[in-house]
């Protein structure tokens, strides 16, 4: 077991796993939280590129009930990643036994389905803070331990992490160099499970919950050069079910003049054979932006 160890010599990052992987290696770390106040778990892909120079850093974000493995053991990624020279990162979806009552009662709140949010309400708000997990105690732990280079850095995910991807980097303008999402939860505040998670975690005043909808953020998007890429398989019953509602944020773009890329996917469904389908097309998407 490998433990890393930071300037004040306590245990930073403690690895889990290391597998090779077309050339590169595929890791999972083990670290003590401050935003979170647990330990979590990441998955970090380092390319045979991050041998020898650093490569850019790549986030992607899981859906619902997910942990850090299913992206890493599904998706296929890792060819596509080897040959760009991207280092991938993929966190857990929520804070992980926090002993908070009701975390584990439903699928869709609680734990794995922190939805990206930083929660206001009780008994949530201590850890539920995946919002500033994912986009300033993780790339600062990642950039301290790994041959990354800050300034280059892209972000990317499904489902309830889609949603995660458009809303940290519509919330960060220049931060992130590229942004795609596969099925992602387009406007949480009119969804079924957005409302649930945003009245738990955010509480009931819905003017709070527009802060973390993409649909509402593009709005307001003051510009900085983003191109996005969305793919949305069409046989996916969860857009039929209306909780995905891309029309509603490609109609915000288009009115913003946002770029916009949107390709609904025939017979496609929201599994990780529709992700691993499509993956090295987003992989690219984001090489030419971070690779420039």
């Amino acid at each position: 077991m490998r433990l890393i160890f930071n300037h004040r010599g306590r245990m930073a990052l403690k690895q889990i796993s290391s597998n090779k992987c077309f050339g590169g290696l595929q890791k999972v770390f083990e670290h003590d939280s401050v935003e979170l106040k647990c330990k979590m778990k990441f998955a970090v892909y380092l390319p045979p590129k991050a041998e020898t120079g650093k490569c850019p850093a790549l986030y992607w974000l899981s859906g619902l009930t997910c942990t850090e493995q299913n992206f890493i053991s599904k998706a296929g990624y890792h060819q596509a990643a080897s040959e760009h020279g991207l280092v991938i990162i993929a966190p857990d979806t929520s804070p992980r036994g926090c002993n908070i009552k009701g975390e584990d009662e439903s699928w869709d709140f609680g734990t794995g389905a922190g939805f990206y949010v930083d929660a206001t309400e009780d008994p949530w708000k201590t850890n539920y803070r995946m919002y500033s997990y994912v986009t300033e105690e993780l790339p600062q732990l990642i950039n301290a331990n790994f041959p990354v280079d800050p300034q280059r850095m892209s972000i990317f995910g499904h489902s309830m992490g889609g949603h995660g991807a458009l809303i940290c980097a519509l919330k960060n303008p220049g931060k992130y160099k590229s942004v795609s999402a596969f099925a992602p939860i387009c406007n949480p505040v009119l969804c079924p499970w957005g409302k649930k998670a945003f009245s738990g975690y955010l509480g009931t005043d819905q003017s709070k919950w527009k802060a973390y909808d993409a649909t509402h953020l593009v709005k307001s998007y003051p510009g900085s050069q983003l191109d996005i890429l969305i793919d949305q398989g069409k046989d996916d019953q969860f857009l039929s079910d209306g909780q995905l509602l891309p029309d509603n944020f490609i109609a915000a773009c288009t009115e913003k003049k946002v770029p916009v890329v949107f390709r609904l996917q025939e017979g496609y469904d929201h599994s990780y054979y529709f992700i691993a389908t499509f993956i090295t097309d987003h992989i690219r998407h984001h090489a030419k932006y971070l690779n420039a």
